[in-house]
């Protein structure tokens, strides 16, 4: 009987390679060039330059011809739309955060978790002028964001190990910057069914998410609201913003299947 092959064993090298190179584009970095590729990726120049030029011609590159760096294109943003759309939680969640819009006027969001990051899918914002930015698309640590708390709070020990930072960065004088101060957090998220970011991760921005279930009761995400913290008092967030987010996500949860 002839012997299985690992699924690491069909790896097509100049594809993964292009794959390395696309995820250089993260976070704040939105352009680079050749000699900055080459040494990120441990590749000769050339080689990057093949890539590159692949790249381009299907429209997931762009270069930008100020700067000669080069860019994700708008075949990159397709891919990722589409994604979004196919995703049930998203054609779910869109309707419960227009309304939690509609009953308090601040920016709603659903994020999901991934490798110790919050990544925002979707957003309906406030109609406010006053606003935060928009960070859909955005990943952001875990341990200073609402959503990430809410997620990182009903994780085994095991898992939440892995997760939390060796070193943690302190982004603004309220940052947690220490694994036991956490997980006391963390607990208290647990216990209470939500979480607050209080200007944790920007300046005069607070946050409050509970978790979104699905029908096998586990966390798929997290609905949260987000505003300058001149409006999100904590009078404001105990008495209705709290109440709000942990409806909405209630709702949700339950049209994916959840039986609260």
């Amino acid at each position: 009987m002839p012997v299985k092959k690992q699924k690491s064993e069909y790896i097509i090298q100049a594809v993964s390679h292009a794959l390395d190179l696309l995820e250089q584009f993260h976070d704040d970095i939105d352009e680079l060039g050749v000699t900055e590729l080459s040494k990120r990726l441990k590749l000769h120049k050339n080689n990057v330059f093949r890539l590159l030029a692949t790249l381009e011609s299907r429209g997931y590159i762009e270069q930008n011809k100020a700067t000669e760096n080069y860019r994700l294109g708008l075949k990159a943003l397709e891919l990722g739309q589409t994604f979004i759309h196919q995703m049930g939680l998203l054609r779910q969640a869109k309707l419960a955060l227009e309304q939690l819009v509609d009953a308090c006027n601040e920016t709603a969001y659903v994020a999901i978790f991934k490798e110790s990051h919050v990544v925002y899918l979707d957003v309906v914002e406030t109609s406010m002028t006053v606003r935060v930015v928009s960070r859909v698309g955005s990943r952001l640590p875990a341990y200073c964001t609402a959503s990430g708390k809410v997620h990182l709070a009903y994780m085994s020990e095991e898992d939440l190990d892995i997760s939390l930072p060796r070193k943690f960065t302190a982004y603004t004088d309220t940052t947690i910057t220490t694994q036991d101060a956490l997980k006391q957090e963390l607990k208290k998220v647990a216990e209470q069914g939500y979480a607050i970011d209080n200007e944790e991760m920007d300046d005069g921005v607070r946050c409050v998410a509970a978790p979104i279930r699905d029908y096998t009761r586990r966390i798929v995400g997290a609905i949260s609201l987000s505003g300058p913290s001149m409006r999100f008092t904590e009078e404001r967030i105990d008495a209705e913003l709290t109440p709000l987010v942990i409806e909405a996500a209630n709702t949700l949860s339950t049209r994916l299947g959840f039986n609260l």
